[in-house]
C-alpha cells in the first residue's frame, strides 16, 4: 500500500498526534511528494487539515512533532532545528531556551550522554538554557513538560 495511501487509513484510528507525527515522519524521509501530501489533506477529517498545514519536513522523530504541536496548542511558537554555533544543530529554540528531545537511539549510552552534557555546557557558555526531555517524559508527563518549559520562559 503506497504510503499516502496508509496514512489516509491512519487518520481514521490514530490521535490527531499520532496522525500528525506519522504525517511529519513520511515527510522527514521524503516518502512523500507535494501531490501526495495535497492528495492526503483532500481525503483526511477537516479536524487534521489544519494539522497538516502546520506540519514541515524537518521534524527527526515523532517526539519532536508532538513537542512543537503541543506547545502550538498553548501558543508557543518556537524555531526547529536550529544552528547553534558552538554547540550545532539544536531540536528547538524559543529564545535563549534550547529544548532538546531525546528518543533511546542514539542517547542511551554514557559515551552519548555525556556528548549531550557537553552541548549543554557549550550552550550555556553562549547563552543559552537547555532542556532536554526523553520519551517517557514528552508522552506520559505533559504537565511536567509543559511546566518546565513555561517556567523557563518565565525566567527569562
Amino acid at each position: 500500500m503506497p504510503v499516502r495511501e496508509a496514512l489516509v487509513h491512519a487518520a481514521q484510528c490514530l490521535s490527531s498526534e499520532a496522525f500528525f507525527a506519522a504525517f511529519e515522519s513520511a515527510w522527514f524521509q521524503r516518502l512523500l511528494s507535494r501531490s501526495d501530501r495535497a492528495w492526503i489533506r483532500s481525503r483526511v477529517p477537516t479536524r487534521l487539515r489544519v494539522l497538516l498545514d502546520f506540519a514541515r519536513p524537518d521534524a527527526e522523530s515523532g517526539l519532536e512533532s508532538i513537542l512543537r504541536l503541543r506547545l502550538r496548542a498553548v501558543g508557543i511558537t518556537l524555531r526547529t532545528q536550529v544552528l547553534v554555533p558552538g554547540v550545532g544543530r539544536v531540536d528547538f529554540v524559543i529564545d535563549e531556551l534550547i529544548l532538546e528531545v531525546d528518543g533511546e537511539l542514539g542517547h542511551a549510552d554514557s559515551r552519548s550522554r555525556h556528548k549531550d552534557l557537553l552541548r549543554d555546557a557549550r550552550a550555556a557558555q553562549a547563552g543559552y538554557r537547555t532542556l532536554r526531555f526523553d520519551y517517557a517524559l514528552v508522552i506520559h508527563q505533559r504537565p511536567e513538560v509543559l511546566g518546565a518549559i513555561l517556567g523557563a520562559l518565565k525566567q527569562r
